[in-house]
């Protein structure tokens, strides 16, 4: 699909979103994108022996007491493929499935669990529509920084507390919505110059100039939610926030001012946790 057919339309439907975001994730693939990168064979050994750590954000590991007891543990890393958690949560003792909307990027995860025997078990699809799966089918969600790439992420809340089972955990990275407001290609003063009206949508907010350049450029389109649909959407599904923290960015000059995400543990009452 090119930037031109979905142009034509004020607002694109979440089909067309999705399909172009499947291509760009593909050709973020073939580029070696940092977050396209699998595990290595030192990892996979390494977590085999209860040395790991994954990432629900670019840099600050994720406390260990988040997990709960991985022996056993049914995990979906929702739109987190790329050969990274899923493999590390697998070597650590997990059974994980992993479902995406790039087949390029599951392919990484694939590559990974053939090499080394690895319980995972790969799915393509889209993060806001889990209906595959049974009510109860998990007992912890993964999900690192991803939902920025689906215009309404309230479907996505309401899917993983349906699939977990009760006292079954959540765990999400997302953007701080302040991010959006500034232009990511500025620099220097013009880096702190506030550009966009919240929240942001790169199909709303951009001219159609701008757009076309970044379709064209190949990179996935981007969507700001707020704290109320982030933060509150997750309450209003019907878990309980546990946790959470804040982390930088080593590659955006605004990182040094404030952090632009936010992880949170959100728990599924019911059963034990």
């Amino acid at each position: 699909m090119g930037p031109g057919q979905l142009l034509e339309q004020e607002s694109a439907s979440v089909k067309n979103v999705s399909a172009y975001n499947r291509q760009a994730w593909d050709g973020l693939v073939g580029r070696g994108n940092q977050w396209t990168l699998p595990v290595t064979d030192d990892q996979v050994d390494a977590a085999r022996r209860g040395s790991w750590e994954v990432v629900l954000t670019p840099l600050k590991p994720v406390p260990r007491g988040w997990f709960g007891e991985l022996a056993g543990a049914r995990i979906l890393c929702l739109a987190g493929a790329g050969g990274q958690q899923g493999p590390i949560l697998a070597a650590a003792g997990a059974k994980v499935t992993v479902l995406d909307n790039s087949p390029a990027q599951l392919a990484r995860d694939e590559q990974v669990a053939r090499r080394h025997g690895l319980d995972v078990r790969t799915e393509l699809g889209l993060m806001q529509d889990l209906s595959r799966f049974p009510d109860g089918s998990f007992d912890l969600v993964f999900h690192p920084v991803s939902n920025c790439f689906v215009q309404d992420v309230l479907p996505v809340w309401r899917e993983a507390f349906r699939v977990l089972v009760p006292g079954g955990r959540m765990l999400a990275g997302f953007c701080n919505p302040v991010l959006f407001g500034f232009d990511p290609n500025a620099t220097g003063e013009q880096a702190l110059t506030w550009k966009y009206r919240l929240p942001y949508s790169d199909l709303g907010s951009r001219s159609p100039q701008d757009l076309e350049r970044h379709m064209a450029s190949g990179e996935p389109l981007e969507f700001g939610h707020s704290l109320e649909d982030q933060i509150g959407g997750q309450l209003r599904a019907g878990f309980v926030l546990g946790q959470m923290f804040e982390d930088t960015a080593m590659d955006w000059e605004l990182a040094e001012y404030f952090p632009p995400f936010i992880a949170t543990l959100a728990l599924k009452p019911g059963g034990k946790v």
